[in-house]
C-alpha cells in the first residue's frame, strides 16, 4: 500500500549495508564510539545521507517515502547510538541548511555531508537551554566581516567529530523570537573547543559533548537566512527533527520483541518454555498492537508531509507516544529475560539503556503535551 518495488528495492540495499558495515560492529563501537567519518564516507557513496535532497548538491531528490524507508532499516541497528549519529547528519543538522542555506553554505558544507566527507552536529541545547531555548545565552555579535561568537553548547551528538555545527545563539538581547540567527560554525575555527566527551547511561556508539566558543570569528557568509530569524528557522526543522525518530522506533520495538520472543521460547522454567505463559503472550500482544498504531500514525505523517500539510500535532504525539512505548517495552523485555536481561553483555540491556533518552532529547514527553494541548485549545 505505501512501497512499491522500488521502496523495496533500495530497503533491501540499505538493510545490506547495515547487516554488513554496521551490526557486526557494534560490540566494539559501544566501546570505542563509531568512526563517523569512516562509516559517513561508505554511507555517502550509497547515496545514504542525502536522500531527499537536491540532486545538484548530490542528494537523491527522492520523497518523504524513501526516508521513511530509510528510517526504518537504520532503527534495525542493534543499539541507538548509531542511528542517532546518522539521523543527526541526514534529519538534524542539514536540512536548515538545505531549506534556508545560500548557495555557498549548500556548496561548502551541505554537499560535502551528502557525500559523507563531512560530519555534522546541531548545536542548540546549552546547559541552561534545554526545551526553554529562548533562554540560551551564546551570543553571536556582527563584526566588520564576522559574527563574535561567545558560549557554550552541551548535550551534542557528534560533536567531538563534528566537521562543522549548524549552531543557534542570540544576536540580540531581545526577549522575543526574533532576537537568534542559525549560523554554520566550522570545529576547526580558532577559538573552538570540546570541552569534553560526555558519560552517558547509554547511546554509548555515538559520541556526546560539551562544546565551547571563545571569541570565535565566524565569517558573515555562514549564516543561515536572516540574522533576527534563526529561531523560527530551527522551530521548523525541529518538526522534522522529531519525526525521524518514529520509523526507527517502530523497528526497534519489533526487534526488541522478536529477541524477547526467542528467548521466551528456549528459556525452559518449571518444565514449559516460558513462551507458554499467557501473562506474557498478552503483553507482548499489546506491544505489538500499539507499536502497530505508531507505525500507522507515522505513515499518516508522511502522508501529510507529501500534500505540505502542518503536521504538527501528529508530529508531537507520535513523538510522545514512540517514546514512551519503547521505554516500557525495553523495561518489560527485560525484565522478561530475569537475571539474564541484567547483564551488560546482552543485547535487550544495551535497548534499555538506550532507549530513555526517547522521552527527553528532541523535545521532552512534557513539551510534547503542552504542545498537543495548546493546539488542542486548553
Amino acid at each position: 500500500m505505501y512501497f512499491n518495488e522500488t521502496h523495496d528495492a533500495f530497503r533491501a540495499s540499505i538493510k545490506k549495508f547495515v547487516d554488513k558495515e554496521i551490526n557486526p560492529h557494534m560490540s566494539e563501537w559501544e566501546q570505542t564510539t563509531a568512526p563517523l567519518h569512516d562509516l559517513f564516507k561508505k554511507m555517502g557513496d550509497l547515496g545514504f545521507l542525502g536522500i531527499r535532497y537536491d540532486p545538484k548538491y548530490g542528494g537523491g531528490g527522492l520523497d518523504y517515502w524513501f526516508e521513511t524507508v530509510m528510517l526504518e532499516e537504520i532503527g534495525h541497528i542493534k543499539g541507538m547510538g548509531v542511528s542517532t549519529a546518522i539521523a543527526v547528519q541526514t534529519n538534524m543538522a542539514t536540512p536548515a541548511i538545505a531549506a534556508s542555506g545560500s548557495e555557498y553554505l549548500k556548496e561548502t558544507y551541505l554537499k560535502p555531508a551528502i557525500a559523507g566527507d563531512m560530519v555534522c552536529a546541531i548545536a542548540v541545547t546549552e546547559p541552561d537551554a534545554g526545551s526553554d531555548v529562548r533562554a540560551m545565552k551564546s551570543r553571536a555579535v556582527k563584526k566588520d566581516g564576522y559574527y563574535l561568537l561567545n558560549g557554550s553548547k552541551t548535550f551534542i551528538t557528534n560533536g567531538v567529530q563534528a566537521d562543522f555545527l549548524t549552531l543557534l545563539a542570540r544576536t540580540d538581547e531581545g526577549e522575543g523570537y526574533h532576537s537568534f540567527g542559525l549560523f554554520v560554525v566550522p570545529t576547526n575555527l580558532k577559538g573552538f573547543q570540546v570541552s569534553k566527551k560526555l558519560d552517558k547511561i547509554g547511546l554509548w556508539s555515538s559520541d556526546t559533548a560539551e562544546l565551547y566558543f571563545d571569541d570565535v570569528k565566524v565569517p558573515l557568509e555562514n549564516l543561515i537566512g536572516d540574522d533576527r530569524e534563526g529561531f523560527i528557522i530551527q522551530m521548523k526543522q525541529f518538526q522534522h527533527e522529531r519525526f525521524a525518530v518514529l520509523p526507527g522506533t517502530c523497528s526497534a520495538i519489533q526487534d526488541m520483541i522478536a529477541l524477547t520472543v526467542d528467548y521466551l521460547r528456549q528459556r525452559i522454567v518449571f518444565g514449559k518454555p516460558l513462551i507458554t505463559k499467557q501473562v506474557l503472550r498478552h503483553r507482548l500482544a499489546d506491544w505489538i498492537t500499539r507499536n502497530e498504531a505508531l507505525r500507522q500514525l507515522t505513515y499518516h505523517i508522511v502522508r501529510l508531509k507529501m500534500e505540505n500539510l502542518d503536521a504538527t500535532r501528529e508530529v508531537s504525539m507520535g513523538k510522545l507516544l514512540a517514546g514512551q512505548l519503547i521505554s516500557e517495552v525495553a523495561s518489560g523485555c527485560l525484565q522478561m529475560f530475569g537475571g539474564v536481561g541484567f547483564m551488560n553483555e546482552t543485547l535487550i540491556s544495551r535497548y534499555f539503556r538506550d532507549v530513555r533518552v526517547m522521552s527527553i532529547g528532541g523535545g521532552a514527553d512534557e513539551v510534547m503535551l503542552e504542545i498537543v494541548s495548546r493546539i488542542e485549545g486548553f
